[in-house]
């Protein structure tokens, strides 16, 4: 039985009404994947924007398996402290990791954010020495279009992150940088220019769905119709 836990922020907890990337990988891995599978995590509600709280249920589709480590607002910093946890108590395998533009936009720079993200991969491997993990860049959003500084943050943060992963694979617990999504438009991909809409969700799936295929052989090229 394979374990998948997906870690996020905003765009990966989703907000109430939406079908999230999460539901499209499950989709995915149910129509590809080869054996067993499980998504688990501590967490299972959406962001409802009526009460400013993580506590609605309302899914498009309210029949898959809801399970997630992912919080309106947070990021790196707040995950590198609770993964451990998370990882040892639902025995997970498999990370999928889209965090960071919260981290630039509020809490830390490039360079503090990626250090956070060191640390949260130690304290994976800390409950599990054989996770592997596949973590996403920063994903175009609209604030780095009007603001050149934070553009500049998300891009020094990228080449951190993906430095990070390089210095820090190993064969019994392996990293993936995912590539971001090569056509992702934040005029027809989001609602708001940073949250994903389907047709988002679905690219944001893929990503990560195209780096597990081709660097672990795991599941199938993606196929949005399957998911």
């Amino acid at each position: 039985m394979l374990r998948f836990m997906p870690v996020g922020d905003s765009m990966t907890i989703g907000s109430a009404g939406e079908h999230t990337w999460r539901y499209r990988m499950w989709r995915h891995l149910r129509a590809t994947y080869g054996g067993p599978f499980q998504i688990v995590g501590p967490r299972e509600t959406l962001y409802d924007k009526a009460t400013g709280s993580p506590d609605s249920y309302e899914y498009a589709d309210p029949e898959f398996p809801r399970a997630h480590l992912a919080g309106w607002g947070e990021g790196w910093q707040h995950m590198a402290p609770v993964i451990r946890e998370a990882v040892r108590a639902h025995r997970v395998d498999v990370l999928l990791v889209s965090l960071g533009l919260i981290d630039l936009g509020f809490y830390t720079n490039a360079a503090q954010t990626a250090a956070n993200a060191r640390a949260f991969v130690a304290e994976a491997r800390a409950a599990n020495p054989r996770i592997r993990m596949a973590l996403l860049p920063v994903i175009p959003n609209v604030r780095a279009e009007s603001d050149a500084p934070f553009a500049a943050d998300v891009a020094a943060f990228n080449e951190l992150l993906a430095k990070a992963v390089a210095d820090l694979d190993e064969p019994r617990s392996p990293l993936l940088l995912a590539s971001p999504p090569a056509s992702y438009d934040i005029h027809l991909d989001t609602y708001d220019g940073t949250h994903p809409n389907a047709s988002g969700e679905h690219k944001i799936a893929e990503a990560f769905a195209e780096a597990m295929h081709q660097a672990w052989d795991l599941g199938s090229p993606y196929l949005a119709e399957s998911a």
